[in-house]
C-alpha cells in the first residue's frame, strides 16, 4: 500500500469514526470546521449550520468547487466497528462518501492552491439524505449567493471510480385507493381497496424500464411502488391503502411532465399527492472544464442512475458532474466500506486536474 493510500485511508477511518446520521451532523462539522480554521484564513471558512464553504468565492481564477456531503444513513444494527482490513476501509459512509471527504481535504492540504490554474473551494454540507427541500444547501446558497458564480462542480459521491454526468429525477408520490370497510366474510357488502390496487399494481409489474438517451448518454425512467399501507384488523375488508410511487425519470423531463407520467399511470383510479419533488440533472458536456477533466485523467464518462445534488446546483446555474472513490454498491449496506487503492487514485486524477484545468 502507498504512503499516499495508507494515509487517505487513515483520514477515511477517523472520518468515519465521528457518526454523522442524517440530523446529527454536528460533531462532524465541528471537526471539519476546525480542521479548516488551522490551514486557511477566518475569513475563507463560512459556516452556516452544520454545512460549510471552504475557500474563496471572490478569486478571478474559475471556481473549481468539490462538494460532499457529511450525512449518512442511520446506522444498521449489524454493522462493526469501524475499521481497516486489508485494502479496505469499513464504516459507516466509508463509501457515501467520507471517502471522498477525505480526498477534498488532502487536496485542500496539498495542492499549491495559489499557483493553480484554478480557485479551489470546498461545500460540505449536512442533510443529503432526506428530503429534497430539507438538505443543507438550500441555507448555504442563501447566504453565500456567490456560489452560483462556481465554473464547474464536482460532487464526490461513489461512482466507482468513473465520472458520471448527469442524474435522474425522482418524486415521490402518495397513491390513496379508497373503498368501503365490511367484514371478511361478507366481502359483498364492502368494496375492498387493496384489491382495487391490484390491476395498477399489475401494470407496474410488468412496466419496464423506459431508455432514454439524452446528450449520448443512456438514461433509465423507472416506476416502483416502495410502501404500502392499509387495513385495520384481520377480519375487516380494509377501506383505505395508500402507496408510495417513487419514480425516477430521465434529464430533461422537467417536473411537471413527471407528475403528468404518474397522473397518466393512475389514470384517476386513486388519488395523487406528491410529497417530494426533486429535478433531474443537466448533463453537462458543453463545460470546458469538464472536457478538460475528461482529457487529463483519462477518465471514461457515464450517466448517473441515480439521484444526486448535481441536480440542485443545475438549478442554480451551476455545471457539476459525480466523481468519488466511492463503491456504489456499498452505498447504504449493512458494514459498509471503501477500497482503499480508490483513495489514491482519487486523489491522483483530481490532483492532475486542478493543476492542469486552465
Amino acid at each position: 500500500m502507498s504512503q499516499l493510500a495508507a494515509r487517505l485511508a487513515q483520514s477515511t477511518l477517523a472520518l468515519c469514526r465521528i457518526a454523522s446520521p442524517i440530523g446529527q451532523e454536528g460533531p462532524l462539522a465541528d471537526h471539519v470546521e476546525r480542521w479548516a480554521l488551522e490551514r486557511f484564513a477566518r475569513e475563507a471558512v463560512c459556516r452556516v449550520g452544520h454545512s460549510l464553504v471552504v475557500g474563496r468565492l471572490d478569486d478571478p481564477r474559475p471556481t473549481v468547487a468539490l462538494v460532499g456531503h457529511l450525512d449518512t444513513v442511520p446506522a444498521h444494527p449489524h454493522d462493526g466497528p469501524a475499521r481497516i482490513e486489508g485494502e479496505r476501509v469499513f464504516g459507516l459512509g466509508a463509501s457515501d462518501m467520507k471517502g471522498g471527504l477525505a480526498v477534498m481535504m488532502a487536496l485542500a492540504e496539498d495542492l499549491p492552491l495559489a499557483e493553480l490554474p484554478v480557485n479551489l473551494a470546498l461545500i460540505l454540507y449536512e442533510r443529503e439524505e432526506g428530503p429534497y427541500l430539507e438538505s443543507g444547501l438550500g441555507p448555504l446558497f442563501e447566504k453565500r449567493p456567490e456560489l452560483n458564480r462556481v465554473s464547474f462542480g464536482i460532487a464526490m459521491e461513489p461512482t466507482d471510480g468513473v465520472v458520471q454526468v448527469g442524474c435522474v429525477g425522482t418524486l415521490h408520490a402518495t397513491l390513496r385507493f379508497t373503498g368501503r370497510s365490511a367484514h371478511s366474510a361478507r366481502p359483498w357488502q364492502g368494496e375492498n381497496a387493496i384489491h382495487k390496487a391490484g390491476p395498477l399494481l399489475s401494470e407496474l409489474l410488468a412496466r419496464q424500464r423506459v431508455e432514454v438517451v439524452h446528450s449520448g448518454f443512456a438514461f433509465y425512467e423507472v416506476m416502483s411502488a416502495t410502501l404500502a399501507n392499509g387495513g385495520r384488523a384481520r377480519n375487516v375488508v380494509p377501506d383505505t391503502l395508500e402507496l408510495n410511487l417513487n419514480y425516477r425519470f430521465a434529464p430533461g423531463k422537467s417536473l411537471e411532465q413527471a407528475q403528468e407520467d404518474v397522473r397518466a399511470l393512475v389514470a384517476g383510479r386513486a388519488e395523487v399527492t406528491f410529497t417530494d419533488l426533486s429535478p433531474s440533472g443537466r448533463v453537462c458536456a458543453d463545460n470546458a472544464l469538464y472536457q478538460k477533466l475528461l482529457a487529463v485523467t483519462g477518465l471514461p464518462a457515464a450517466s448517473k442512475q441515480a439521484w444526486t445534488d448535481v441536480a440542485r446546483f443545475g438549478e442554480w446555474g451551476v455545471d457539476a458532474v459525480n466523481y468519488g472513490p466511492g463503491e456504489t454498491a456499498q452505498a447504504h449496506q449493512a458494514n459498509e466500506s471503501a477500497p482503499i487503492p480508490g483513495l489514491a487514485v482519487a486523489y491522483q486524477k483530481l490532483a492532475a486536474f486542478l493543476g492542469g484545468a486552465g
